[in-house]
């Protein structure tokens, strides 16, 4: 699971998005939806111009994810994993996103991206300076299914990666739970 946050990535990105519509007229001028994840990536400066454009169009002013922050959201999920008996193999929360790899649970994947959303904007919209209205997410979900263990233990990979990526500490959660194979354990 891919939590955007709000701002981050939106519709008409030059990097690509999975937009099918922009639903917000001021930010049409900025250009067209580019499909799907772009071959070739604009340079950190266009993105960069692109976002310059882009923020003042916005209704909130997207909220950066400092260590505090960091912090807040990565105890609101562990929130989570707690309440809904959720078992996470993976989390990783980064200056403008956050992952998560989350085993089958009788929960849909949109359900289980609400709670864990939900939780992390409970917690976020609680803290002073933080607009009561902010959305804090992007409005799209971002699930994808892993079919084998040589999938999930790539995405856990890639998640417990992501943070370095961005200069950030590698990150280490008391409620991730190691992949142990599931559901091919023992077989």
């Amino acid at each position: 699971m891919i939590f955007t946050g709000y701002g981050f990535w939106l519709p008409n990105d030059p990097r690509g998005s999975g937009s099918t519509e922009i639903r917000s007229d001021p930010l049409e001028p900025l250009g067209p939806i580019l499909p799907g994840r772009q071959p070739v990536q604009p340079l950190r400066d266009e993105l960069r111009a692109f976002y310059r454009r882009a923020n003042p169009k916005l209704t909130h002013d997207p909220i950066w994810f400092d260590e505090a922050l960091r912090d807040v959201i990565t105890s609101a999920f562990a929130t989570a994993v707690r309440d809904f008996r959720y078992t996470c193999y993976a989390c990783s929360v980064c200056s403008n996103h956050a992952h998560l790899v989350i085993r089958r649970h009788r929960d849909d994947g949109d359900t289980i991206w609400d709670s864990f959303a939900g939780r992390a904007k409970q917690a976020l919209l609680a803290l002073p300076g933080v607009a009561e209205d902010h959305p804090v997410w992007a409005n799209r979900p971002y699930v994808v299914f892993l079919y084998t263990p040589g999938d999930v233990r790539h995405r856990v990979g890639y998640v417990n990666g992501n943070p370095m990526k961005e200069g950030l500490p590698h990150q280490s959660h008391p409620f991730v739970t190691a992949y142990d194979g599931w559901p091919f354990r023992g077989r």
